[in-house]
């Protein structure tokens, strides 16, 4: 086996490290306290052709590798988990379903400006009643003509109320359960769409997550993306895909706590040396870097089972069950290492610990991916 990383990707993960550190790590402090969306650096993203990792060139998109896509996602949350989520939502959850089930038609009005970061995409699924439960989903798209009509409300929907194009999973047969599911491209503006709250979130603050509200909302037929009723499957093909990122997100997030967590072991002094040079702090240093290690060669493995055309289900659930949890572990020790300065908003660790959190919640639940594991296991 190589466990080598290609010419390629490593000017990939070379590029974007420089990128977010120079052009997010500056900010990334303030866009947390303030909570503002980062539309410069979105801009700057989609110049690089980050906001196309997941969309082949001849639509818009740099055509990149899933390990290259990761690696990507991972430099991003080394400096901020905000910027790397919407990334990792636009790419993952909007940018590739609408590649892989939609017509030619709808790739050239809705995935080419994606992908060239002249529009930004999301994903709508979870409803106050239906989140684990996607057979709960109440949000309605009747027929009507040539037009469907869309009424319910969305929750938790990351950059909901920022993004141009958002790929909304509604019932077209509520008797049906998951088997009425239908994928719909609903565009910002459309008459009937609004927005609802606005959620005040403990971390990935500048991401914003909003509620989506359809009154009536009238879709064009022709914006129905795959076949009628077909959605959950659109919707399951998509997030065993997209829990690698948010598995990437988790190492990123851990690999930034870790890093500072070294840095001020060096620096800090106790007792006449640096704290870096006792014992407890060395092994509590080693446990990190080496589960940090661990988490990322299993988001490496499931990328790589997703290039070559794989089945990837038990291992994205296993990436994002193990790489969320150590996030959480290792920003806690982190901020430990810090002692009361970490739990300060003067040094990132504090962000990062709630950063990581978020990570064990959205795109399936860890309870989820255990679930999804212990299935594949006893098939």
């Amino acid at each position: 086996m190589n466990f080598d990383l290609t010419k390629e990707q490593l000017m990939v993960r070379s590029t974007v490290r420089s990128f977010a550190e120079k052009e997010i790590k500056p900010l990334a402090q303030e866009l947390d306290a303030k909570g503002n969306f980062p539309w410069p650096i979105l801009k700057k993203m989609g110049q690089l052709n980050l906001l196309g990792m997941a969309v082949p060139r001849e639509w818009g998109g740099s055509g990149s590798d899933s390990v290259s896509y990761m690696l990507a996602i991972e430099e991003l949350a080394r400096v901020c988990g905000s910027t790397s989520v919407i990334m990792a939502v636009h790419n993952s959850v909007c940018c590739h379903p609408i590649y892989r089930f939609g017509t030619d038609a709808q790739k050239e009005r809705f995935l080419s400006p994606l992908a060239k970061g002249e529009k930004l995409g999301a994903f709508a699924l979870t409803e106050p009643s239906a989140g684990s439960d996607a057979g709960a989903v109440r949000t309605t798209a009747i027929l009507d003509g040539d037009n469907y009509i869309l009424n319910g409300n969305k929750i938790f929907i990351t950059s909901g109320c920022e993004a141009d194009v958002i790929l909304v999973i509604a019932s077209t047969d509520l008797s049906k359960g998951t088997k009425g599911l239908t994928a719909f491209i609903v565009e910002k503006g459309t008459p009937g769409f609004t927005y609802g709250t606005i959620e005040d979130k403990m971390g990935v603050r500048a991401s914003a997550t909003s509620e989506l509200v359809f009154e009536n909302c009238q879709i064009p037929r022709e914006n129905m993306l795959g076949e009628l009723n077909a959605g959950f499957k659109i919707g399951m093909v998509t997030l065993d895909g997209s829990r690698i990122g948010i598995a990437a997100q988790a190492v990123g997030i851990a690999q930034g706590a870790l890093d500072e967590a070294v840095k001020y072991a060096k620096e800090r002094e106790q007792f006449g040396r640096p704290i870096g040079k006792f014992q407890a702090i060395q092994w509590m240093l080693a446990e990190m870097a080496t589960k940090v290690a661990a988490a990322r060669f299993l988001v490496l493995r499931a990328a790589y089972l997703s290039d070559t055309g794989q089945k990837l289900s038990k291992e994205s659930a296993m990436a994002k069950l193990y790489a969320s949890r150590i996030a959480v572990e290792v920003a806690n020790n982190a901020l430990q290492i810090h002692g009361g300065y970490g739990y300060t908003k003067d040094y990132p660790v504090e962000r990062f610990f709630r950063e990581a959190k978020i990570t064990e919640i959205y795109e399936g639940t860890s309870e989820i991916q255990r679930l999804v594991v212990a299935r594949e296991c006893l098939r």
